[in-house]
């Protein structure tokens, strides 16, 4: 069992957060008038029998099922959760229990977030991307066409429950989506830990969930120092100006990536970036790009999709005064925050994916 402690909220990792979940629960009971629960078909098959067997409370939740995947994250869907919740007569004393991946953390704690001006969630994050990365740092929010994030709140939930176990449910596709987010924190932040990720056996459930309590602290670390990504929060972002931009036109092509590995492939050509901009040596260059590539399929990439993904690259959040903005790494473990790039450059970095990885 580890308490990783945030700025107002516990998060808590251990094979039996049941125990956990109910002492958070019963020392609330006067608090919480209902509680519900929303889950997608995976979380409701794999993960949600298992909870409700050991949290007496959840037998008499009110479950609420959405569809998974990104292109649900959506403001159509917030609408029949807010409506739902409002005809299962859900006041602002309510607690939200947020019980999947990514998404559902994401969009579930927007809609908690915004009903009634706000009604407490917590996460129990079921995939390993969501247990690395969505449920840790308290941004929340949707997409809006088909624009990754482009609309959400910072609110931290009141507590996240991590069962390293569930991942063993995820099949290889889900388990290195995620695993993208741990290899970010090694590049960002801990050379030493990007050593021991390269030797993880990634077919191995068991051996990535060894990560995942690092890979909590790292992001947790730079949170407490940075809620509101004013600074060195940005770190996080390595990968994901491109890679956001990769997964919106994918997705707005209807052949959807997973968060993953649009961000594996935004890492590669942030690396190339960094090493024209911030100085990364030709040999982590390389390092960086022929272990992503081993993990991660190549997706083609054609050259009007070039244009259009280096256009969507503008609508990300860190981008000032019209300028594309990255955060790029001058060594492995060291990130440099507020870099920009020309619209040229950009075109670059996704021609030598395009070159290099294929």
């Amino acid at each position: 069992m580890a308490k990783i402690k945030t700025s107002d909220y516990t998060i808590a990792v251990s094979k039996d957060i049941a125990s956990e979940i109910n002492t958070f629960i019963e020392t609330r009971r006067e608090r919480f008038s209902r509680l519900f629960i929303l889950v997608d078909e995976n979380s409701l098959k794999c993960c949600y029998p298992q909870l409700v067997a050991e949290i007496p409370a959840f037998e008499d939740a009110e479950i609420i099922e959405i569809e998974s995947g990104e292109e649900n994250k959506n403001i159509e869907v917030c609408a029949q959760l807010w409506v739902t919740l409002d005809e299962l007569g859900a006041d602002r004393q309510a607690l939200f229990v947020n019980l999947g991946g990514g998404v559902i953390g994401d969009m579930g704690g927007f809609v908690a977030s915004t009903f009634k001006r706000g009604i407490a969630f917590i996460n129990i994050p079921t995939t390993l991307l969501a247990q690395v990365d969505a449920s840790v740092g308290g941004k929340v929010g949707i997409d809006l066409n088909h624009v990754k994030n482009l609309v959400g709140v910072f609110n931290n939930p009141k507590a996240v429950f991590v069962n390293p176990d569930f991942i063993a449910t995820l099949d290889n596709r889900q388990l290195l989506s995620g695993f993208a987010e741990v290899i970010k924190h090694g590049l960002i932040a801990d050379p030493g830990y990007w050593q021991k990720i390269k030797k993880t056996n990634t077919s191995s459930p068991e051996s990535i969930s060894k990560l995942i309590e690092t890979s909590i602290r790292i992001k947790n670390k730079i949170v407490s120092e940075d809620p509101f990504e004013k600074s060195i929060r940005k770190a996080l972002n390595f990968g994901h100006t491109v890679g956001h931009a990769i997964e919106s036109h994918f997705l707005e092509s209807g052949q959807p990536l997973l968060h993953g590995e649009a961000i594996a492939m935004g890492m590669v050509c942030e690396a190339w970036l960094s090493n024209k901009i911030t100085g990364l040596p030709d040999e982590s260059l390389r390092e960086i790009t022929t272990y992503i590539s081993s993990l991660y399929p190549y997706h083609v990439i054609e050259k009007p999709a070039v244009e259009h993904i280096t256009e969507l690259m503008f609508h990300d959040k860190k981008n000032t005064n019209g300028k594309l903005n990255f955060s790029l790494l001058s060594e492995i473990g060291k990130c440099e925050i507020n870099q920009t790039a020309s619209t040229d450059l950009a075109r670059e970095a996704l021609n030598y994916y395009i070159n290099t990885v294929r």
